[in-house]
């Protein structure tokens, strides 16, 4: 329930051959889990209602779309399954106290759904990797490969081949033109020809695949070499150097006919937006329903504590760019909302002695679960900044805006990664922004879900929060 695998250069979507199809890879954790809770239900003799129905559309709900794992080391896969199989079981507990639905469902079918279920997740995933083992070892299966480009883009891209071998691919060597001392350090000793001797090699290395990893100024050169493949059945795959762009959600899209590459673009369009706008509002207004009588002694708690509203609003970027209102509970004394907006620092003189322990604990931060369901915000995203400081810090950090393709939310990649507070120097931003851009690159509703759990865990634990 994290990504599918999309391990690519430059922040692509893999063109190399996918032993396990992207669908399956989507659906396997979903039906696997409604499929364990309908087992258990039925082995225990109860029927399947219209409780468990429901049940099974909110797991296809939350858990779609799954992730690949049958590429990731066993230990990965065993953590990220456990992790987010915790996530999905909090959120549907969640929702059964405030539905009071818990009730429908006998005790020990939900105990042994609880526990059956990432067992047999974690077990597909051994049996699918040891079936894509087996079958890369058979000689007819094993896909050698070879780079046309011994640069640093063919260096990486050689790399890359040689941690997919487990899985059939074969790296043969480099063809090149260029002296060796233009080419990469490491890929030298691995050249095996020239341009002009593509043909030769691929019939005598049994080449079945062929990465072109020359730039597009030698767009002659690639046409004459394309030309040449044309008379071979090798797969040919062009590597686009794409090093020096920041690439956000990358991949190859059909326009009326048109090839058009993807660089930049967000992560929720089709079916990704429907999926990242309803697990939003469902948690949102189940969050708000439960947090409501805290919420209120909170407001309560602000008022009596100074003079001022219990609401503060602040201007700040939303979704490509625009602005928005964001809420919190008031922990200052001051409303700071103009061209110019200090951070908070530690031991800060303006926040209020009740407005210290709300931002210890992020409660201050709970309004904001209204501007999800407005549509504002998102659960988890890269955290608004005020406007002032975005104006401050777009001009010096680079790709900073990118950050504003998908909505702000309320908790973030980089603030589960030790990035929250005040950023007193350039480089805290940085790493902020870095982080910001690594999710959207990476974005699936399973990164959602342990985000959500380990801010759960830093809320509780971390004791550097001011």
């Amino acid at each position: 329930m994290t990504q599918t695998d999309s391990k690519t250069t430059g922040g692509f979507e893999a063109s190399a051959p996918q032993s396990v199809p992207v669908f399956v890879a989507a659906l396997s954790e979903p039906l696997i889990a409604v499929g364990c809770f309908l087992a258990v239900t039925l082995l225990h003799g109860e029927p399947v209602g219209r409780a468990a129905m429901v049940l099974c559309i909110l797991l296809l709900v939350l858990m779609f779309p799954g992730t690949n794992r049958y590429y990731e080391q066993r230990l990965n896969a065993a953590v990220d399954i456990a992790s987010a199989w915790g996530v999905v079981l909090a959120i549907l507990a969640l929702c059964g106290y405030a539905t009071d639905s818990v009730k429908f469902f006998e005790p020990m079918v939900l105990v042994w759904w609880a526990l059956l279920t990432p067992l047999v997740q974690f077990g597909s995933v051994l049996a699918g990797q040891a079936v894509m083992r087996r079958h890369a070892q058979q000689p007819d299966t094993r896909r050698p490969a070879l780079v046309i480009g011994a640069g640093p883009l063919g260096a990486k891209v050689a790399q890359a081949l040689h941690q997919r071998r487990s899985f059939g691919s074969d790296f043969v060597g480099y063809l090149e033109d260029r002296q060796p001392q233009r080419c990469d350090p490491g890929a030298v000793e691995h050249i095996v020809g020239r341009f002009d001797e593509a043909a030769d090699c691929i019939r005598r290395l049994r080449v079945r695949d062929v990465y072109i990893t020359l730039p597009l100024s030698s767009q002659p050169r690639i046409v004459r070499l394309l030309a040449s493949l044309h008379d071979s059945a090798v797969s040919i795959y062009f590597v686009p150097d794409v090093f020096g762009v920041s690439v956000i959600q990358g991949r190859m899209l059909n326009m009326d006919g048109v090839p058009v590459v993807s660089l930049l673009e967000s992560p929720f369009v089709g079916i990704n937006g429907l999926v990242k706008r309803l697990s939003d509002l469902m948690i949102a207004a189940l969050l708000l329903v439960l947090l409501s009588p805290l919420m209120l002694l909170i407001a309560a708690g602000v008022k009596l504590g100074s003079p001022g509203p219990a609401i503060f609003r602040q201007r700040r970027n939303g979704l490509d760019g625009e602005e928005i209102v964001v809420y919190k509970f008031r922990s200052m004394r001051v409303q700071e909302n103009g061209a110019q907006v200090r951070q908070a620092t530690r031991d800060d003189p303006r926040v209020t002695p009740f407005g210290a322990f709300l931002r210890r604990t992020s409660l201050d931060e709970l309004p904001q679960f209204i501007n999800v369901l407005q549509g504002r915000m998102s659960i988890v995203g890269p955290r608004p900044h005020a406007v002032a400081h975005n104006e401050q810090y777009r001009p010096i950090i680079r790709s900073y805006m990118v950050r504003h393709k998908v909505r702000p939310g309320i908790t973030g990649w980089a603030q589960v990664n030790g990035h929250r507070g005040e950023t007193d120097v350039i480089e805290k931003m940085e790493a902020r922004v870095a982080y910001d851009i690594e999710y959207l690159r990476n974005w699936s509703l399973g990164l959602d879900l342990r985000i959500i759990a380990r801010t759960v865990k830093l809320v509780l634990l971390d004791r550097n929060a001011f």
